[in-house]
């Protein structure tokens, strides 16, 4: 990889991992709808709107690789989420087969699988039960990864991705939270590992309190090196601050689940 591409690279996790990034590939392109702050001398800033197939086939020209971490990052109204996630999702991957991209890094969610209790421990095989519309908008791009890999040769990575930061902010963050170094150890799998085509891995880091099975990743070499337990009396301190919320805290989703909640209830806690 000499010349890869982030989209989303102004929003939040764009701005974790870019440093990290620039530290290893010699060209990163950023895309978004507004310029990142303090670029790098190996940094190149083109402005795209995911809804703008011919601007997104510009950001993707001569790139090796993408790490697609744009679109509408929360739960939302039907439209926005249409735009961005699957509109914008489906341009990404049809300007990159244009393109002669070798490899994309699609961030999903574990909001594609949230309505699953946490006392069930998953894999990356599991039947979807997204909690929202942006959950659903995960699917498809893992869906589209999935279409471009066999049809059109792609090697991609879809990651459901937990919670991003230096350290896990309550109780259910114990359990997905994952370091930007080990989101990053992730991505370059995606993006350098031989003997990938296409797989979906969860971004978590080493958590005691997981939910989920990560063999996958583990397979591919993936060894994170955060531990969420290090951090364990802040998130519990600032899990107490909290309401309590009987359908977030009982699912993997957590809020998401909760929003808009009108379902049934029998049974699902006993």
């Amino acid at each position: 990889m000499k010349r890869v591409l982030m989209t989303g690279a102004a929003g939040s996790v764009g701005g974790m991992v870019r440093p990290l990034l620039t530290a290893v590939y010699p060209e990163i392109v950023l895309s978004d709808v507004k310029e990142p702050q303090s670029l790098r001398p190996n940094e190149t800033f083109i402005p795209a709107e995911l809804t703008d197939m011919a601007g997104v086939e510009r950001v993707c020209e001569g790139v090796d690789g993408v790490v697609h971490l744009g679109g509408y990052s929360v739960e939302g109204p039907w439209e926005s989420i249409l735009q961005s996630n699957i509109i914008g999702c489906y341009h990404l991957f049809e300007a990159a087969r244009r393109k002669g991209v070798r490899r994309v890094v699609f961030a999903s969610s574990n909001h594609a699988v949230g309505f699953y209790p946490r006392a069930q421990r998953i894999g990356a095989d599991v039947v979807p039960r997204p909690d929202s519309r942006y959950g659903v908008s995960k699917l498809f791009g893992e869906g589209l990864g999935s279409l471009y890999a066999d049809k059109h040769g792609l090697r991609v990575l879809s990651l459901r991705i937990g919670n991003v930061g230096e350290r896990p902010l309550d109780k259910r963050r114990l359990s997905i939270w994952i370091k930007p170094g080990d989101l990053v150890q992730l991505i370059r799998i995606g993006l350098e590992h031989s003997d990938l085509r296409y797989e979906v891995m969860y971004g978590a880091s080493l958590n005691e309190r997981s939910w989920w099975d990560n063999s996958v990743a583990y397979r591919y070499g993936y060894r994170p090196t955060g531990r969420a337990e290090d951090f364990r009396d802040h998130a519990l301190a600032e899990q107490a601050k909290l309401p309590p919320d009987p359908v977030g805290d009982y699912f993997q989703g957590g809020t998401f689940c909760a929003m808009e909640f009108d379902g049934d209830t029998d049974g699902i806690w006993s």
